[in-house]
C-alpha cells in the first residue's frame, strides 16, 4: 500500500478475508484505501460495487459478461440494500498471478462491495480449488476505540468507557457478545438469576460450582459450556470464543487490592459494578467473584496463581446465550499498575441479540498469529455424525465425535478390530502442490525421497525445520510428474511450503484444498469387501480389490466422484475415501448402507485413540513436536539414508541419527491403574523420560504405553517405574517392549 509520511496522522487497518467461492462485503468510504492480496496465486476474484464511479476511471479491469460467482456477489449486495441497477463488475486477479500478488486501489466516493473469489467445487482428483483472498482497509479514521461490525441487528448496543462498568438487562434465550475493541483488555462478567432477584433472592454465577460441574478451569464452545450458580442451575452458556484464554479463579479488582500494591482509592471494578447493580437491589460486595473474560492467568506447577497481558487482539469477543432472564453487568477493568489490561486500560463493548438468531458455535483458530480468526466449522460428514451423538469436541478447528451415544468407544473399538468402522477425519489439511517445480519443492520439504514415489503412489513422512525437529508428519499422494497432494494435520504447512518455495525462486503453487475434500477412513477387516461393492473405478485405474498398501485410486462411489487410498490410521487393513463436503452425507450413507451387513459402525476420537497407540501410530503434541525429531519420534524409517539431495533439516538429522539421546519405546504396564500422556517415566530417584501415549488395549488385556526415554535405558526388557502423584511417592512398574504391541508385523494392514 502506499506510504505515508512520518507525520501524518495514525491509520487504522482492517483485515478481512473472503473464502474460497464464498462472497464477503465490505465498506469504503472516500479516501479509504484497499489492498486485495492472493496469499496462493492463480486466484481470480470478482469485485461487484455499488455504485459507478467510485475508483475513477480505469481503476480496476472491468469484469467480463457472466463471470462466475457474478450472481452470488449481486445477491450479496443486494441483502445490503444496493441497487442491482447501478453495480459495477471488475476483475482484480488474473488465474497466472504468482503467491503474494497485490491489487490496489482507493475509493473516491462511499460504496459498498462483495468481493468473491471464483471457482466451484473441486471434484477430488483435480487440484483447482479456489482459495481465500486477504483484503486491507487503510482509513484515516481513529485507529483505535472501533468495534468490529455487528454479528446481527443488535438490541442492545452498549459502550463500555475505560475503568468504568455497566448492567443491563438480557432475555432468556438472547445473546451477549462481549468485545475487546482496542485489544488486551479484561472485561469482568456478572449475571445474576432475574426472576429470584424479583423474590428478594441473589443468586448470581458461581465460578466455583461452574469448575466443579464443567471439570474445566473455563467452559468453553460445545459439550461443557454452561456457567452455573450456587443452586447448580445453568444461567448462560459459551457460543462462540475468539481468544481462548479466561479467568475464572480470582476476584475482579478491589480497593483492598490496590491498597495492599500502594494505591489506595484507585478504581476498582469492585466498586463500579457495586454502584452499576444497586438500582437492581444487589447488595454490594468488597470483592465480586466474576467470569474474567480476557483475563490472562496461570495456575503452574507450584500452585502459583501468575498473570500477563491478555490474549485478546482488537475485536475479539465472547459469545454467551442466556439461558434464563437475567441482570447483567460488565466491566472494562481499571487495573493499570501491572500488565492485567496491556498497563492501559481500554472500552469494552456488548452487543445482546435476539433470541431467534442463529449463531454457530466455535472456537477460534488463527493459521499465524497475525492470521484472521477462523471459527471452528462442521465437516459435510456433520449431518450424520450430529444425528447419532452430541458428544462433540473441538479438535484442530473442526466438531468432531469423541464417541457416539448408542453403546460408546468400547463398542466402536471391537467394531474396527473385529469388523468394519467409518470415522469423520476431515480436519486432516490437504494441500495442492502443482508446477514445474513441484517435485523439487516437495524434495526439499520432506524427509521421504520424492523421486521414487510413482505416480498413485502415496508415502508416509515426516517434515522438519532446520535444526532437525518435526513440522508434522503426514502422506504425500503422486497424482502426477509434477503435481502432488500433501495431507497433514498442520496449517502451517500450507504457508511453510510456500516460503520455502519463494526462497529457492521455484515456480510451484501451494494452494490449500481442506475445504475442498473431506474424507472419512472406512478401516477393518471387512473393509475391502465393504468397499469394492460400492467403488467403480475406470479401467485405468486399479479397483479397490486391486489396490495395493499406500496406493490410490479414482473412481466413483455409488455415482459421487471420489479418490480412495489404501492408508490409514488403526493398524488394520483400511481405506480413506475422498469427496466434496457437498456430497459427504451421500458418501456415508452409502458406506453405511453397503456396511449395515458386516455390523459397521461409526468411530469417534476416543476409540481411535485406542486402536492407534496399540498400533505404534504418532500423533502430533504427544510423539511429536518441534522439539523432537523424526527418530525420537519412532518414526525414523521416514528418515531413509539414501536420500542424496539436501532437505530442510537433512544435515540435523544426519547428526542426530548418529548421535540419539532419546528413543521412542513400548511399555507393557505391570498395573490396571491409569497411565496417562506427560507421566514421568524413572530408573530409582531419576527421571529418564515421559511417557506420551498409554491406553488400556482391549484386545491385549493390558495397559500399553508409548514413552520417549534416554537411550540409556531404552534396551527392551529394561525394568521401569512410572511416577504418579509428585513422582516419587507412587510408582507404577512397567518393561520396554518393542511396539506396534498390536500386529507387530503389520500383517493386518499389509493383507
Amino acid at each position: 500500500m502506499d506510504a505515508r509520511s512520518p507525520n501524518s496522522e495514525p491509520t487504522r487497518v482492517t483485515k478481512l478475508v473472503a473464502r474460497g467461492g464464498e462472497p464477503v462485503v465490505f465498506e469504503l468510504s472516500a479516501g479509504d484505501r484497499c489492498r486485495i492480496v492472493d496469499p496462493e496465486g492463480q486466484q481470480a476474484g470478482l469485485l461487484l460495487a455499488s455504485a459507478e464511479g467510485a475508483f475513477g476511471a480505469a481503476a480496476l479491469p472491468p469484469l467480463a459478461e457472466g463471470a462466475e460467482g457474478h450472481s452470488a456477489a449481486v445477491a450479496a449486495l443486494a441483502a445490503r440494500g444496493a441497487d442491482p441497477a447501478r453495480f459495477e463488475g471488475f476483475r482484480i486477479a488474473s488465474e497466472d498471478g504468482a503467491p503474494g500478488a497485490a491489487v490496489d486501489f482507493e475509493a473516491k466516493a462511499p460504496v459498498t462491495l462483495a468481493l468473491i473469489p471464483e471457482g466451484g467445487a473441486m471434484a477430488p482428483d483435480e487440484q483447482t480449488p479456489p482459495t481465500d483472498l486477504k483484503i486491507e482497509i487503510e482509513t484515516s479514521a481513529p485507529a483505535k476505540g472501533v468495534a468490529p461490525a455487528p454479528l446481527a441487528s443488535p438490541k442492545l448496543d452498549l459502550r463500555i468507557d475505560a475503568a468504568t462498568a455497566s448492567a443491563y438487562l438480557v432475555k432468556a434465550g438472547d445473546y451477549i457478545q462481549i468485545i475487546d475493541v482496542d485489544g488486551r483488555q479484561c472485561s469482568d462478567f456478572l449475571a445474576f438469576d432475574a426472576a429470584a432477584l424479583s423474590q428478594g433472592e441473589e443468586f448470581g454465577l458461581d465460578p466455583t460450582v461452574t469448575r466443579t460441574l464443567m471439570a474445566t478451569a473455563n467452559p468453553g464452545p460445545g459439550l461443557h459450556s454452561k456457567y452455573f450458580d450456587a443452586r447448580l442451575k445453568p444461567l448462560v452458556e459459551i457460543v462462540r470464543d475468539t481468544v481462548g484464554r479466561h479467568d475464572a479463579f480470582l476476584l475482579a479488582c478491589n480497593s483492598k487490592y490496590y491498597e495492599d500494591m500502594g494505591y489506595p482509592g484507585h478504581d476498582n471494578c469492585t466498586d463500579n459494578f457495586n454502584r452499576a447493580l444497586q438500582p437492581y437491589g444487589i447488595k454490594p460486595k468488597a470483592g465480586w467473584p466474576a467470569i474474567n473474560f480476557f483475563y490472562n492467568t496461570t495456575v503452574g506447577a507450584d500452585d502459583k496463581i501468575t498473570m500477563d497481558e491478555p490474549w485478546s487482539r482488537p475485536g475479539d469477543y465472547v459469545l454467551l446465550r442466556a439461558l434464563t432472564d437475567l441482570v447483567c453487568a460488565s466491566s472494562s477493568c481499571t487495573d493499570d499498575i501491572d500488565p492485567a489490561n496491556g498497563w492501559s486500560p481500554t472500552d469494552i463493548h456488548v452487543r445482546v441479540y435476539d433470541a431467534s438468531e442463529n449463531f454457530s458455535r466455535g472456537i477460534a483458530h488463527r493459521m499465524t498469529p497475525d492470521s484472521e480468526p477462523r471459527l471452528t466449522r462442521e465437516s459435510g460428514f456433520h449431518p450424520r455424525t450430529a444425528a447419532l451423538t452430541r458428544k462433540f469436541v473441538e479438535y484442530r478447528g473442526f466438531w468432531l465425535a469423541d464417541c457416539y451415544s448408542d453403546e460408546g468407544p468400547i463398542a466402536e473399538y471391537w467394531a474396527c478390530r473385529e469388523r468394519a468402522a467409518i470415522m469423520d477425519l476431515s480436519p486432516l489439511r490437504k494441500f495442492e502442490v502443482i508446477g514445474p517445480d513441484a517435485e523439487a519443492l516437495m524434495q526439499l520439504a520432506v524427509t521421504r525421497d520424492m523421486k521414487k514415489l510413482a505416480v498413485n503412489q502415496v508415502v508416509y513422512t515426516a517434515m522438519c525445520y532446520e535444526h532437525g525437529g518435526m513440522i508434522d508428519d503426514g502422506t504425500v499422494f503422486r497424482i502426477g510428474q509434477d503435481n502432488f497432494r500433501w495431507i497433514c494435520g498442520e496449517d502451517y504447512c500450507g504457508v511453510h511450503l510456500r516460503e520455502l518455495a519463494a526462497r529457492h525462486g521455484l515456480k510451484v503453487w501451494v494452494k490449500t484444498a481442506t475445504d475442498q475434500l473431506h474424507n472419512v477412513g472406512v478401516q477393518g477387516p471387512k473393509s475391502r469387501e465393504i468397499l469394492d461393492g460400492i467403488v467403480a473405478t475406470p479401467p485405468a485405474e486399479p479397483t479397490v480389490a486391486e489396490l495395493k498398501w499406500f496406493r490410490f485410486t479414482v473412481g466413483r462411489l455409488s455415482g459421487i466422484p471420489v479418490v480412495v487410498s489404501r492408508t490409514g490410521y488403526t493398524g488394520e487393513l483400511g481405506y480413506e475415501v475422498f469427496c466434496h463436503p457437498s456430497r459427504a452425507t451421500e458418501v456415508w450413507d452409502a458406506i453405511m448402507q453397503a456396511g449395515e451387513p458386516h455390523g459397521i459402525k461409526p468411530l469417534g476420537l476416543l476409540a481411535l485413540d485406542m486402536v492407534r497407540i496399540e498400533a505404534g501410530l504418532a500423533f502430533s503434541g504427544y510423539e511429536f513436536c518441534d522439539q523432537t525429531d523424526p527418530f525420537e519420534a519412532g518414526i525414523g524409517f521416514s528418515v531413509p539414508k539414501d536420500k542424496t539431495d539436501p532437505y530442510v533439516g537433512s544435515e540435523a538429522l544426519k547428526r542426530r541419527r548418529e548421535t540419539p539421546s532419546k528413543k521412542l519405546v513400548g511399555l507393557e504396564v505391570l498395573s490396571n491403574e491409569a497411565i496417562g500422556h506427560g507421566d514421568c517415566v524413572h530408573v530409582g530417584r531419576a527421571q529418564i523420560g515421559v511417557v506420551t501415549s498409554a491406553t488400556r488395549s482391549p484386545i491385549l488385556g493390558k495397559t500399553i504405553a508409548l514413552a520417549r526415554l534416554d537411550v540409556t535405558y531404552a534396551e527392551l526388557g529394561t525394568k521401569l517405574e512410572i511416577g504418579k502423584l509428585d513422582g516419587q511417592q507412587k510408582r507404577i512398574a512397567a518393561t520396554v517392549v518393542g511396539f506396534p504391541h498390536y500386529d507387530p508385523t503389520k500383517s493386518r494392514v499389509r493383507a
